[in-house]
């Protein structure tokens, strides 16, 4: 299989690599002349007939003496970028880029390029999604637009420098537009300047890593009342933020306006001459348990892109209530990040979300068990699924018969079978499809 894929792995490196240095060495106008040239040459074969060939022979001495007089570019410059902390998939990102120029002549009409980190993919891992894309079964559309590669990251702009002084300085405002969460590598920045047609750029290459990450897609959802309901946290004390139902006797304080008169303590104000309230320990609140599947052996999956986009809404959600969110899924191994009330933030749990990767080695059960270890202290559950098999039918059977409340939100594509709500017996309203391309609908829709 490997010998039958890599001249075809190789025909794509080597192809998408020339349309890369390409689309950079070239202006706009440069690459029209360049495909003019190319279709002169094509058509201009038979010279006793037509007269392309001249078209030929003039396109192709602007290309010759554009490609020598790049030659001649002698700058020398160094950058320095302030990137922000995160950035979001979809989402414009935009950063400031300092240049200063190194040498004793001023620089005019050049033009900044950020350099990220080789997409193309290793042999594995480009031959994995190639096989999965072969076995999946898709809808025959003629007006569906052609899927995105997965192995691009980013798309960047160029943008104009201003003049740059000699040993002077300038600022610019870049521009790149996050496609895949994760972390985005910058390896360098570009400074190009054009020939005197302005067809093609000679460069000047400056070492500036850094990297940003880049948080999952969120939606917005409408007022949502998630199930669960108060139940007791062992441990409460140390979870707890003073405003729970309580009534443990934990310490005596200074009253504070607002403070209900039964929790005065009257032996103690009679003493100081000041009001003291009694403090209770807080252990009753809610806690949702926000479920994650991961299990596809399809590499890049769109699905499991929304599955996580789909979490991280949630995940923003819940965290602006008084509750406790524990985020459960399986990568290399079962992982539990608990958040709110002060155990961890919304941020942190993006960032745990912008790094979840699709599982291959491990059974579905994995997960289950992972859910059932935490199910004494869960209020409620809200489970994104990316499968609608046996294993997944039976585990939110199981939730259910122990009395727990769940919502279950099944992500598919277009044109995949959808399974009727009505199968689950109770509760069918709280059993919600979304379909990729319409996850922003179906979630409007949640009530």
């Amino acid at each position: 299989m490997k010998f039958i894929y890599q001249p075809i792995y190789w025909t794509y490196r080597y192809s998408s690599g020339l349309w890369r240095w390409a689309a950079r060495r070239f202006t706009p106008a440069g690459l029209c002349v360049a495909g003019g040239w190319l279709a002169a040459g094509t058509l201009g074969v038979d010279i006793e007939h037509n007269i392309t060939y001249q078209s030929f022979a003039l396109l192709l001495a602007f290309l010759i003496f554009a490609l020598a007089s790049s030659g001649f570019f002698r700058g020398r410059f160094s950058a320095r970028r302030s990137l922000p902390r995160f950035g979001t998939a979809g989402q414009p990102l935009h950063y400031q880029v300092a240049v200063r120029n190194l040498t004793a002549k001023p620089q005019v009409g050049l033009t900044l390029l950020d350099d990220l980190d080789d997409p193309r993919p290793a042999f594995d891992e480009w031959l994995a999604f190639q096989l999965a894309e072969s076995r999946r079964i898709r809808p025959f559309s003629i007006t569906k637009p052609r899927e995105r590669s997965p192995f691009r990251r980013a798309k960047l702009k160029a943008a104009a420098l201003p003049p740059l002084p000699a040993n002077g300085e300038g600022s610019v405002t870049m521009e790149v537009l996050p496609l895949r969460r994760g972390v985005l590598r910058f390896t360098g920045a570009t400074v190009a300047c054009p020939d005197p047609f302005g067809l093609f750029r000679s460069f000047s290459r400056m070492p500036c890593p850094q990297t940003v990450l880049i948080l999952p897609k969120r939606y917005p959802l409408p007022p949502i009342a998630l199930p669960g309901q108060l139940r007791y946290q062992e441990g409460g004390v140390a979870l707890a933020a003073n405003v729970g139902c309580s009534e443990e006797f934990v310490s005596l304080r200074d009253y504070r306006h607002g403070d209900p008169l039964k929790h005065i303590h009257w032996r103690s104000w009679a003493k100081t001459g000041k009001p003291i309230v009694k403090e209770f320990e807080d252990e009753f609140f809610v806690r949702h348990a926000l479920v994650l599947d991961t299990f596809t052996d399809q590499p890049h999956s769109e699905v499991l892109e929304e599955a996580v986009s789909v979490a991280a809404s949630f995940a923003c959600t819940v965290l602006t209530q008084e509750s406790l969110l524990d985020l459960l899924f399986v990568g290399h191994k079962s992982y539990c990040f608990t958040a709110g009330r002060g155990l961890g933030t919304s941020d942190q749990m993006l960032e745990i979300l912008a790094s979840v990767r699709n599982c291959t080695d491990k059974p579905f059960a994995t997960l289950e068990h992972l859910v059932f270890e935490h199910i004494s202290i869960m209020s409620g559950c809200v489970c994104v699924l990316q499968h609608w098999d046996d294993a997944r039918r039976n585990f939110i059977k199981k939730l259910r018969a122990l009395s727990v409340p769940v919502m279950v939100l099944l992500i598919v594509r277009p044109g995949d079978p959808k399974p009727d709500p009505k199968t689950l017996g109770e509760e069918p309203e709280n059993f919600h499809v979304l379909e990729t391309g319409k996850i922003s609908e179906g979630l409007a829709k949640l009530k």
